[in-house]
């Protein structure tokens, strides 16, 4: 029996195994490994950024849509819809390695929201 996420650590462990993965996939780690020059402080920021998901706690400051706007343009308007399931196939794989429960369910959730609702945003600033 696994367990469900619970604390700051575990919200850790989810991110940096998750973007292991992330960084040696043919498809996404081209792109991430493009726009991320600094990946401890990048799991950082992420680990923040999905505390505040998972605990509603007000630890994560950014502007992730602006961020994969530009990150977008920089890789020549090419994020397709596709890449954002491959990322969410990679996401959903990684909770259900390490943990089962209701802050996973809610982790899957957030992540098919913001996965549909960043292509959609993207998709608006291509004009």
């Amino acid at each position: 029996m696994k367990n469900d996420i619970q604390n700051r650590e575990d919200v850790s462990l989810l991110v940096h195994t998750f973007y292991s993965k992330i960084r040696t996939n043919d498809e996404l780690g081209p792109i991430f490994n493009k726009a991320i020059t600094d990946w401890d402080h990048h799991l950082e920021h992420l680990t923040d950024f999905w505390e505040s998901q998972l605990f509603r706690k007000n630890v994560f400051v950014g502007n992730p849509l602006k961020k994969h706007v530009e990150v977008d343009q920089a890789n020549n308007n090419e994020i397709t819809n596709d890449l954002f399931g491959l990322w969410l196939q990679f996401w959903i794989q990684t909770l259900d390695e390490l943990f089962e429960g209701e802050k996973v369910d809610l982790a899957k959730n957030r992540a098919r929201n913001i996965a549909g609702f960043l292509f959609m945003e993207i998709f608006k600033a291509r004009g």
